[in-house]
């Protein structure tokens, strides 16, 4: 009997993981939308209301708006997100494609988003690295 190694997802770095995602997500073209912004206070969320520990400490989270926020089965999804176009050029950065969680919903979020009606609503510091954060909204791709 001939036993092969295979190599295992298990010990692929993060790094590694979200590069082949990421190339992943060039090549499959996610759906389109749009995406606001949205600054602090970002509690109580429609998600988990008063508590924190939902937010990844990166700050790299969203509010769904409600092309994807399904009666609440968005929280805690994650998102791959890109800028694609904006009101000016130069207002995407280029080649950056980041992750996001959901942790609200952009109807009801505390804090009221830059543009209304928007697929998706990322916090600031999400929004500032993939776009120029003086940018109101743009155009992004998305995979879940």
């Amino acid at each position: 009997m001939t036993v092969c190694n295979m190599p295992t997802l298990g010990k692929t770095s993060p790094s590694l993981l979200l590069l082949l995602l990421a190339t992943l997500f060039h090549l499959t073209h996610g759906d389109d939308g749009t995406c606001a912004h949205y600054r602090s206070p970002y509690l109580p969320t429609a998600c988990y209301g008063n508590s924190p520990s939902h937010f990844p400490s990166s700050n790299m989270f969203a509010a769904a708006g409600e092309r994807i926020w399904e009666n609440g089965s968005a929280c805690g999804r994650q998102y791959l997100v890109r800028c694609i176009s904006g009101a000016f050029p130069g207002t995407c950065l280029p080649d950056q494609i980041i992750q996001v969680r959901i942790v609200d919903r952009a109807q009801t979020s505390r804090s009221r988003p830059s543009s209304n009606g928007t697929t998706i609503v990322l916090s600031s510091t999400a929004f500032g690295t993939i776009a120029d954060p003086s940018a109101r909204l743009v155009n992004v791709e998305f995979l879940q």
